[in-house]
Protein backbone atom coordinates (compact mmCIF):
# COMPACT_ATOMS: atom_id res chain seq x y z
CA UNK A 1 0.00 0.00 0.00
CA UNK A 2 1.26 3.48 -0.71
CA UNK A 3 -0.91 5.49 0.89
CA UNK A 4 1.32 7.31 3.31
CA UNK A 5 5.28 7.97 3.67
CA UNK A 6 6.90 9.54 6.93
CA UNK A 7 7.94 12.76 5.44
CA UNK A 8 6.45 16.13 3.72
CA UNK A 9 6.78 14.50 0.32
CA UNK A 10 3.82 13.34 -1.77
CA UNK A 11 3.08 9.69 -2.20
CA UNK A 12 3.10 8.36 -5.79
CA UNK A 13 -1.11 8.62 -5.62
CA UNK A 14 -0.48 12.21 -4.65
CA UNK A 15 1.71 13.01 -7.10
CA UNK A 16 -0.60 11.68 -10.13
CA UNK A 17 -3.67 13.50 -8.24
CA UNK A 18 -1.54 16.49 -8.65
CA UNK A 19 -0.58 15.17 -12.07
CA UNK A 20 -4.58 14.58 -13.16
CA UNK A 21 -4.97 18.35 -11.95
CA UNK A 22 -3.44 19.32 -15.24
CA UNK A 23 -3.38 16.86 -17.54
CA UNK A 24 -6.87 15.05 -16.90
CA UNK A 25 -6.00 12.38 -19.74
CA UNK A 26 -2.55 10.93 -18.39
CA UNK A 27 -2.60 7.65 -18.62
CA UNK A 28 0.11 6.75 -16.42
CA UNK A 29 -1.66 8.94 -13.78
CA UNK A 30 -4.82 6.92 -13.92
CA UNK A 31 -3.56 4.01 -14.16
CA UNK A 32 -1.63 4.83 -10.57
CA UNK A 33 -4.53 6.19 -9.06
CA UNK A 34 -6.94 3.06 -10.06
CA UNK A 35 -4.35 0.81 -8.27
CA UNK A 36 -3.98 2.30 -5.39
CA UNK A 37 -6.10 2.09 -2.12
CA UNK A 38 -8.11 4.65 -0.64
CA UNK A 39 -9.81 5.54 2.57
CA UNK A 40 -13.32 5.40 2.95
CA UNK A 41 -14.62 6.79 5.87
CA UNK A 42 -17.24 4.53 7.48
CA UNK A 43 -20.16 6.44 8.85
CA UNK A 44 -20.91 6.44 12.59
CA UNK A 45 -24.16 4.81 11.86
CA UNK A 46 -22.71 1.25 10.85
CA UNK A 47 -22.95 -1.07 12.78
CA UNK A 48 -19.18 -2.74 13.82
CA UNK A 49 -20.61 -6.49 12.51
CA UNK A 50 -20.85 -4.47 9.03
CA UNK A 51 -17.49 -2.74 9.35
CA UNK A 52 -15.71 -6.17 10.11
CA UNK A 53 -17.76 -7.66 6.77
CA UNK A 54 -15.45 -7.71 3.79
CA UNK A 55 -18.08 -8.03 1.22
CA UNK A 56 -20.21 -4.78 2.46
CA UNK A 57 -19.18 -1.42 1.95
CA UNK A 58 -21.03 1.83 3.20
CA UNK A 59 -20.47 4.92 0.92
CA UNK A 60 -20.12 8.02 3.17
CA UNK A 61 -22.27 10.60 0.96
CA UNK A 62 -21.78 14.23 1.65
CA UNK A 63 -24.73 16.64 -0.07
CA UNK A 64 -22.46 19.57 -1.72
CA UNK A 65 -24.48 22.94 -1.92
CA UNK A 66 -25.62 22.97 -5.32
CA UNK A 67 -24.02 20.34 -6.40
CA UNK A 68 -23.89 16.56 -6.95
CA UNK A 69 -23.95 14.26 -3.94
CA UNK A 70 -20.23 13.17 -3.10
CA UNK A 71 -18.34 9.95 -1.97
CA UNK A 72 -14.99 11.45 -0.40
CA UNK A 73 -12.42 9.71 -0.06
CA UNK A 74 -8.34 9.75 1.38
CA UNK A 75 -5.07 8.61 -0.04
CA UNK A 76 -3.51 9.33 3.62
CA UNK A 77 -5.17 9.12 7.16
CA UNK A 78 -3.75 12.83 7.87
CA UNK A 79 -6.21 14.10 4.44
CA UNK A 80 -8.62 12.01 6.20
CA UNK A 81 -8.09 13.55 9.31
CA UNK A 82 -7.87 17.10 7.72
CA UNK A 83 -11.17 16.92 6.23
CA UNK A 84 -13.13 14.58 8.66
CA UNK A 85 -11.54 14.93 12.10
CA UNK A 86 -14.79 13.60 13.73
CA UNK A 87 -14.37 9.93 11.73
CA UNK A 88 -12.94 7.21 13.67
CA UNK A 89 -13.16 4.82 11.52
CA UNK A 90 -12.77 4.22 7.83
CA UNK A 91 -12.26 0.54 5.23
CA UNK A 92 -8.90 0.54 2.88
CA UNK A 93 -10.11 -0.03 -0.21
CA UNK A 94 -8.39 -0.58 -4.19
CA UNK A 95 -9.86 2.33 -5.72
CA UNK A 96 -10.18 0.86 -9.04
CA UNK A 97 -12.56 -2.19 -7.58
CA UNK A 98 -14.58 0.92 -6.24
CA UNK A 99 -14.50 2.81 -9.01
CA UNK A 100 -15.73 -0.64 -10.83
CA UNK A 101 -18.89 -1.20 -8.74
CA UNK A 102 -19.16 2.23 -8.66
CA UNK A 103 -23.38 3.18 -8.47
CA UNK A 104 -24.88 4.56 -11.86
CA UNK A 105 -26.59 8.19 -11.49
CA UNK A 106 -25.45 11.55 -10.15
CA UNK A 107 -23.07 10.53 -7.20
CA UNK A 108 -19.93 11.72 -7.55
CA UNK A 109 -16.10 11.16 -5.89
CA UNK A 110 -13.87 13.37 -4.26
CA UNK A 111 -10.26 12.23 -3.22
CA UNK A 112 -8.66 14.38 -0.94
CA UNK A 113 -10.63 17.31 -0.82
CA UNK A 114 -9.41 19.87 1.51
CA UNK A 115 -6.05 19.18 0.16
CA UNK A 116 -3.97 20.76 -2.92
CA UNK A 117 -4.03 17.73 -5.16
CA UNK A 118 -7.98 17.23 -4.51
CA UNK A 119 -10.04 15.71 -7.09
CA UNK A 120 -13.51 15.41 -8.40
CA UNK A 121 -14.89 12.75 -10.41
CA UNK A 122 -18.57 12.58 -11.80
CA UNK A 123 -20.44 9.16 -11.70
CA UNK A 124 -19.23 8.44 -15.26
CA UNK A 125 -15.59 9.72 -15.01
CA UNK A 126 -15.02 7.25 -11.92
CA UNK A 127 -16.42 4.27 -13.76
CA UNK A 128 -15.15 5.14 -17.39
CA UNK A 129 -11.06 6.31 -16.14
CA UNK A 130 -10.43 4.16 -12.83
CA UNK A 131 -12.37 0.92 -13.22
CA UNK A 132 -9.72 -1.79 -13.81
CA UNK A 133 -10.74 -5.75 -15.06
Amino acid sequence: MDTAQNDDRPTPVQEALTTLAVHTADAQALDTLAGAEVLVPVPDDVPDEDVADPTLLALPVLEQPGGAPTVPVFTSEPALADLLPFVSRYRLVPLGVLAAQWPTGDLSLTIDASSPHGLTLDSEGVRTLLARP
